[in-house]
């Protein structure tokens, strides 16, 4: 049998999508306290720069408060053709998005379909540069051919989940991380497409199917270009009053220098530097203990926080989490 083409190293994360009622409040989120440049469409739609890409973070109304879209950007339209056989071959639908769509996420070309924890996948090519000039306060974020950044996910199905990636993405483990919250063990699995340490994290309760967290996804991450700009951010959530989940630390795996912030959403936002980039030819998966070398104490938590994540691990034990089985299991030639 012929192996597939791997499309590693041709993908990376390009947009996310975010369903929210609170536009507001988000505008002074990205704007005022991250420092990202945003662009007003209508009543009900907004979108968020970094470079020069027209959209990396595309906002509109509705009631999910939460990323219900994740797009990834491809090297080209062969690649693209591949990873749209791949999911074909296994029997999942696949819908190209209009052009209408692929405009509002600022891309040429758009195909949907179903991913883990009910958060759909989009891919993409040719991403649409704007014309108009940066207005942010950031001095830059790091994007490129590594992408804008990582997603974290809490599944209750870790297996399902890494499988999806793997077989839609050719996603390669980096590492783990093994860490207890609040007397809870957590197995945390760093997944990348391209030289950036992850692009997607996937966060289980070691021994029981639960899930403490409300959003699909747990946190997402940008990277800034200096460690001026990552301190200046963090002075500013704290002025304009937003909720700080984890003071600065560093990652005891990437070495990522960050801090999260708490979205108008619920879900966090980190704000990172100077992560580590992974060698292909020397790079060997390992096993950390705890996820921070110093720092990354939360900030205001208090008893009642703690209970109502008890709270909604045991609410997680009633509704069976949203997978994709066809594209979770082994891998099959391409179409």
């Amino acid at each position: 049998m012929t192996a597939r083409p791997d499309v590693f190293g041709s993908v990376r994360l390009g947009h996310l999508v975010i369903e929210t009622n609170r536009f507001t409040d988000w505008r002074r989120f990205g704007t005022d306290a991250i420092g990202l440049h945003h662009d007003d469409l209508s009543r009900d739609l907004m979108r968020f720069r970094l470079d020069d890409h027209a959209c990396r973070f595309l906002l509109r109304r509705g009631p999910a408060e939460d990323v219900v879209a994740m797009g990834w950007h491809l090297d080209d339209h062969t690649t693209f053709e591949r990873i749209e056989a791949r999911v074909r071959a296994h029997g999942v639908p696949a819908v190209a998005g209009t052009a209408e769509e692929a405009g509002l996420r600022g891309v040429e070309r758009l195909l949907r379909f179903p991913g883990p924890k009910g958060i759909t996948q989009e891919i993409c090519t040719t991403p649409v540069l704007a014309t108009d000039p940066l207005t942010m306060l950031a001095s830059g974020w790091v994007t490129g051919d590594p992408g804008m950044g990582h997603v974290a996910l809490t599944s209750t199905r870790p297996a399902l989940t890494r499988g999806y990636f793997s077989t839609v993405f050719d996603a390669r483990l980096t590492d783990h991380i093994d860490e207890t919250i609040s007397g809870v063990k957590l197995r945390i699995r760093f997944l990348r497409v391209n030289e950036r340490h992850h692009s997607i994290a996937v966060a289980a309760v070691r021994g029981l199917p639960v899930d403490p967290v409300r959003t699909r996804v747990q946190h997402l991450n940008i990277q800034c270009q200096s460690l001026d700009d990552l301190a200046r951010s963090y002075r500013r959530v704290h002025e304009l009053g937003f909720d700080m989940a984890l003071s600065i630390g560093q990652h005891t795996n990437d070495r990522e220098l960050s801090y999260y912030a708490r979205t108008p959403s619920g879900f966090e936002w980190e704000v990172g530097w100077n992560p580590v980039v992974v060698d292909e030819a020397t790079w060997e998966p390992g096993t950390h203990q705890g996820i921070s070398v110093w720092g990354h104490t939360p900030v205001g938590q208090t008893v009642i926080d703690r209970l109502d994540r008890f709270r909604l691990g045991a609410r997680s034990l009633l509704h069976r989490e949203k997978t994709v089985p066809a594209l979770s299991g082994a891998k099959t030639p391409d179409g």
